[in-house]
Parts: C-alpha cells; sequence; structure tokens
C-alpha cells in the first residue's frame, strides 16, 4: 500500500474513523474467517465484524440465497410494507426460534442498527410505564445515540454527546463491587422511598459485556435481576445486539438462565450476512406503540430478511451449531487458560465464542494487538481502558483456525510481554 493510496483516505476521511488506524491495510476480498487486503495477505478475523459475521464472510449459503433473490428482480428496499421476504423471516423466526423456546412476542423492524433497536427498546419502555428512569450497570454499552449513551457507562464515548445524558442511572454489574451480592444496592435503593431513585420504567443489561471486557454475568446475577424486576413491575430489557444469534451458544444468550425478558433487541448478526437489520422482540401486552411512533426510511432492508432468514433455517433448525460453538468455545477458553498461566498479569474470561484475555498493565493490550496484526491475526481491545484482548471469531470458524488464531496471539505475546 502507496502514500498515494492512503492520501485519499487521510484528505477526505472524517478523523472519527478508527478501526483503519489500528489495522492499516486496505482490505479487499474476504470468505469465511479470513480477510484478504489488495497486496494479497492474509488476515485471519477473530473480529467477525463486531459481532455482525457470526456465520464469516461471503458465507456461501447465504450469498446463494441473496444472489437468486437479487437476479429475480426481488424488492430491495420497502419500509415498513408486506413483502414476501419478510413474511418468510417472521414465519422463520417465528417457527425457528420463538416456537421452540415457547415464546409469543411480537416483533418490531426499527432502523437497522443496534442503537436505533435500543432507542425504540427505551422509548417503549417508557411509553409503557409512564416513567422515565431506565437502569444500566457500569462498563454497559449499548449504542452512540443520545439514548443509548445515557445507558452506556463508557465515560469517553458519553463525552461526545456534547448534551446532558439524562433519565437513566447507572447500577453495579455482576462482580463490580466484589461481593457476593451485587444485586443488594440496586434492590436496597428501590426499596427505600428515600433513596432519590424513582422507580424506573427499565433496567436494560447485557449478559455477557463486550465493549466493557468481557464481563460475564453469572447466570445466579441474571436470575436474581429478572426476579427482583418482575416483583416490582421494571420491564426487563436484555440488549442482545452482540451476544445473540448464537454468539455465547444459544441463540439468545440470556438462555441458560432460564429467564424471560420483557424486551430484546437483536442486530448485527441477524441479518446473517452482515447486511444491516434489526429486530426489538417483546411481549405481546408491551406492544402499545401508535402507527409509525418509532419509524426509518431503512427498516424494511429485505436482502437482509433473505439472508436473515436462511440463516436461520440453516444454522437453527437443529442444536449443532450451539453445540459446536460451546466445543469450539471450550477449546478457546483452555488454550488461554494456559496463556493466563504462561504470562504473569495476564487472565482469561469469556462464554461461547466470545473470550477476553486481560492484562493488568493495560498498555499491553493495545501493543499485542498490533503485534498480532502483524502477525495476521485481527482482534481488537475492550474494557474500560482498552486492557483486554476481545476474541470474538466466526461461529463457523474451525478447529484447526482456532489453533492457528491462538499460535499467532501466542506469539505476539510473547513478543510483546517477553
Amino acid at each position: 500500500m502507496t502514500v498515494a493510496e492512503m492520501t485519499v483516505f487521510e484528505a477526505l476521511e472524517s478523523n472519527v474513523r478508527g478501526y483503519c488506524r489500528c489495522w492499516p491495510a486496505v482490505f479487499d476480498t474476504a470468505s469465511g474467517a479470513w480477510l484478504r487486503d489488495e497486496a494479497g495477505k492474509e488476515y485471519l478475523d477473530f473480529f467477525a465484524g463486531a459481532g455482525s459475521l457470526n456465520y464469516g464472510h461471503n458465507n456461501p449459503v447465504l450469498k446463494r440465497a441473496l444472489l437468486d433473490y437479487i437476479a429475480g428482480d426481488g424488492i430491495t428496499h420497502g419500509l415498513d410494507m408486506s413483502t414476501v421476504a419478510k413474511r418468510r423471516l417472521l414465519e422463520t423466526l417465528r417457527d425457528n426460534v420463538f416456537g421452540p423456546r415457547g415464546l409469543d412476542w411480537k416483533v418490531q423492524f426499527p432502523g437497522p442498527t443496534g442503537a436505533n433497536a435500543v432507542e425504540a427498546a427505551l422509548k417503549l419502555a417508557r411509553k409503557v410505564t409512564g416513567r422515565q428512569t431506565v437502569l444500566s450497570f457500569t462498563n454497559a454499552f449499548h449504542g452512540m445515540s443520545l439514548g443509548a449513551l445515557a445507558v452506556t457507562g463508557n465515560a469517553a464515548k458519553r463525552s461526545g454527546a456534547g448534551v446532558p445524558l439524562a433519565h437513566a442511572m447507572p447500577m453495579p454489574y455482576d462482580g463490580y463491587l466484589g461481593i457476593a451480592d451485587d444485586l443488594l444496592w440496586m434492590r436496597r435503593a428501590l426499596d427505600d422511598p428515600s433513596s432519590g431513585l424513582d422507580k424506573p420504567a427499565a433496567v436494560i443489561v447485557e449478559t455477557v459485556q463486550g465493549e466493557g471486557g468481557i464481563n460475564v454475568a453469572r447466570v445466579e446475577w441474571l436470575r436474581g435481576l429478572a426476579e427482583l424486576c418482575s416483583a416490582r413491575g421494571i420491564l426487563l430489557i436484555v440488549d442482545d445486539v452482540q451476544m445473540g444469534c448464537g454468539r455465547t451458544g444459544p441463540f439468545f444468550s440470556f438462555e441458560v438462565a432460564g429467564i424471560t425478558p420483557d424486551i430484546v433487541t437483536l442486530s448485527k448478526s441477524i441479518g446473517g450476512y452482515g447486511l444491516p437489520m434489526a429486530l426489538v422482540m417483546f411481549k405481546p401486552e408491551l406492544d402499545q406503540w401508535a402507527p409509525g411512533e418509532h419509524n426509518g426510511t431503512f427498516r424494511g432492508n429485505n436482502a437482509a430478511f433473505v439472508t436473515g432468514r436462511v440463516a436461520l433455517e440453516h444454522y437453527w433448525s437443529d442444536s449443532a451449531l450451539e453445540l459446536a460453538t460451546l466445543a469450539k468455545g471450550e477449546r478457546i477458553a483452555q488454550a488461554l487458560d494456559g496463556l493466563a498461566e504462561a504470562f504473569d498479569g495476564v487472565s482469561a474470561r469469556g462464554r461461547g465464542l466470545v473470550h477476553g484475555v486481560v492484562f493488568e498493565d493495560a498498555s499491553l493490550a493495545e501493543k499485542v494487538g498490533q503485534a498480532a496484526f502483524d502477525r495476521g491475526l485481527l482482534v481488537e481491545t475492550s474494557g474500560s481502558a482498552d486492557e483486554v484482548i476481545k476474541l470474538m471469531p466466526p461461529l463457523t470458524v474451525t478447529d484447526d483456525e482456532i489453533d492457528h488464531g491462538i499460535r499467532l496471539l501466542t506469539g505476539a505475546m510473547e513478543a510483546v510481554c517477553g
């Protein structure tokens, strides 16, 4: 890549660009778990489009369906009009996801991003309850629009809003206080009429905080949170934008706890192929929207309806992908536990196919990420101080690719950490 070729990015693209600074390559093609730059160098992708490519790049099953749909002059842009592609997606969602889990949810198509799905969920909770406050958690990340930022913990991201972020209150996430009952403060504040905490409309939570540093909530904590909300008439919103669609094993990340949230948001991999789509799903009695009360021009991305539907048909008609994800996740966990033992000041945590390597010296994580890129492995950092290397390969990654990725990561850690 020449200086002249980079100049167009530097000259025309805003300073807000981020990933290209960490990965200074011009990518050209991709398939499965691999990307190639225009010089032909290959990179193993343990980033997966920030969780948008659970089924890999250019998945051949999804690609064939998309090409056939386009070749047949299928509807591309549909707002919220009824189309064959939308009908087939809803039917498949009902038959392959809702039915087997005993869910009778309604489905809303917001704008095609996770942040828009979160905005819709917050608006709906406030409309239904007539209350304003939403409780969120330390280290949470829910998006970059104003409502989503209000329930996001990261100070740098929040400061970009430029205005006060109101009607939200953070609570300690599981493990944050280092005590046995991390729900103690929330429970006490909600039940004390002099705590100064107004009764909230909802609580919004990630079962695994991805951007927050791969913080994994215990099953017991999630159950306690669901019970706390139910007993007090507070709606429970699970943000499954990044951890849904099988990232942690089951289709929904909260299934392991045996809970049923009132509202769930999905985006990223629900489109299957990396095409933008988002869903808000909720209990029928909450469907109190007036027509058009939350809308958007691109909420009818029918191409994503096609690839999303085929992904559900191909990967979620049985438990094969879930079981494979759990097995691959255990393979990664064992390898990372070995790295944690081999390097001082390093620990590991995760669930399914999302894992983190945590560095006590936060400055090392960025250096390891850069060394991994130099070796042909894409990983990003997360956490409040970017102290965590996040591993999030496609769910379709092979065992050989996992082992290769671990070798590349090990080499990077040896180079940086000695």
